[in-house]
């Protein structure tokens, strides 16, 4: 999917763009205490306008290499959560690292289910994956919940795979077969 393709209630689900870092910086804001169990501590400086734009650079530069493909929700000028493909090999393997979050305010809507299923789809028609892999702290029933119902199945228990607000924290293993045979 390189175009934009409408989620539910004027969300959709598009390409990062160079000039997202502004409206990157803000949702970040917004959801700093929504998103603190779920990721990395973050430094002040990730906050700021300037930290989004080098991040932004950074992944469109990782998109142009074939090594992830970065994608944001919004909602008019507001972005309201992203879902990235990273990590691509190709090859033999064929495989990415799904990883996705929507705003706080807007959980339990569908939005993270029906962006999931967009990329799923995109992942195999234009990124040409064969597999997808994600990864959940165990007790993230939501998200755990989405990728079930995107058709992932649960491959094990990964111990101390992720450094998330301050401990390595053991996560659930998902993966997605995108082609039969």
């Amino acid at each position: 999917m390189t175009g934009t393709a409408e989620l539910s209630g004027g969300v959709v689900l598009r390409p990062l763009a160079p000039d997202d870092a502004e409206a990157l910086a803000q949702a970040y804001t917004r959801n700093r205490d929504h998103l603190r169990r779920w990721e990395p501590r973050r430094a002040e400086e990730f906050f700021t306008t300037s930290t989004q734009a080098r991040r932004v650079r950074d992944m469109l530069q990782a998109r142009d290499e074939g090594r992830m493909f970065p994608w944001v929700l919004a909602d008019g000028d507001r972005i309201v959560g992203s879902v990235n493909v990273n990590d691509i090999v190709l090859g033999a393997f064929r495989n990415g690292h799904l990883g996705y979050w929507v705003d706080g305010a807007l959980t339990g809507r569908g939005l993270a289910t029906a962006a999931v299923r967009e990329v799923c789809r995109a992942a195999t028609e234009s990124l040409g994956l064969h597999r997808l892999q994600a990864g959940t702290l165990l007790g993230n029933h939501g998200s755990q919940r989405v990728l079930r119902k995107c058709g992932f199945t649960e491959i094990g228990v990964a111990a101390q795979y992720l450094l998330i607000d301050g401990a390595w924290r053991d996560h659930l293993l998902f993966q997605k077969i995108l082609h039969d045979g």
